[in-house]
């Protein structure tokens, strides 16, 4: 039979082990915690240079539609004079 000091000996291993279970449990939690919001930086900062490509490239392409309406206007203006 386990005597008031073996008892206190057994629940102070579990109290150990459950201590370091729980500490073992938390420090898992926030390093996923900390791995997902960097992933989430991330993701954040390629949207943000997808967004400025994108806003960059739509500026070009309007530049480009301005210069070929002007083409157009020049050549309707060459072919009005020679009829």
């Amino acid at each position: 039979m386990m005597d008031g000091h073996s008892l206190a000996e057994v629940a102070g291993a579990i109290g150990i082990f459950v201590f370091v279970t729980t500490v073992i449990t938390v420090i898992i939690v926030q390093v996923g915690a900390t791995v997902r919001a960097r992933a989430a930086l991330a993701r954040e900062d390629e949207y943000r240079r997808l967004a400025s490509s994108s806003a960059d490239a739509q500026r070009d392409i309007e530049r480009q539609l301005g210069d070929i309406g002007e083409r157009l206007a020049a050549i309707e203006k060459i072919l009005k004079t020679v009829e």
